[in-house]
């Protein structure tokens, strides 16, 4: 399959390339986003790949400009998998050893508390914030306005200012 798909800066189409050489060029980008969603490597692997087969199948559709419509396949089928309540988790008797935060990963408590926003709420941070998209990318990415966008924007920062875990000690800095 071939398509009119070489990116300019803003994510736009440029030149004629197929599925596979968009899935080369930028299944790193998209990558990334589903493990900002995830926050699980392997559950983001596969968030992609779900996400790049349904695409596949829309590809005569969406050939113009894939890149907004794969990642809105990928923040829906998020939703989906976190409104499932399926994490890929297993009862253990034993737990693992709490690994420890790198310096080149972000900080442990703000994904934590990321974690517990809305499904909506987290996937306009990490569009708006992690992938630098504006107001009315994010929007075209989820299906809605740039009202709904600056709304759970709104609730979502005004979650995170509350949430226990990137609360500030009295006289402690961070």
């Amino acid at each position: 399959m071939t398509t009119t798909t070489g990116f300019d800066a803003g994510g736009r189409v440029t030149e004629t390339i197929g599925f596979d050489e968009f899935v080369a060029l930028r299944s790193g980008a998209l990558l990334r986003t589903a493990y900002l969603l995830t926050r699980d490597h392997a559950l983001a692997e596969d968030l992609l790949q779900t996400a790049l087969t349904k695409a596949w199948f829309a590809w005569g559709r969406i050939a113009g400009n894939p890149e907004p419509y794969v990642r809105k396949i990928i923040v829906n089928t998020y939703a989906t998998w976190w409104r499932r309540k399926w994490h890929g988790e297993h009862p253990t008797d034993v737990l693992p050893e709490r690994a420890v935060a790198s310096a080149d990963e972000p900080d442990t408590d703000l994904w934590a508390a990321m974690a517990r926003l809305a499904p909506r709420q987290r996937a306009v941070v990490v569009l708006r914030y992690f992938e630098d998209l504006t107001e009315a990318q994010t929007a075209a990415v989820l299906g809605c306005s740039v009202g709904t966008v600056k709304s759970q924007t709104s609730k979502a920062f005004a979650r995170l200012r509350l949430d226990p875990a990137l609360a500030l000690q009295e006289g402690a800095a961070r």
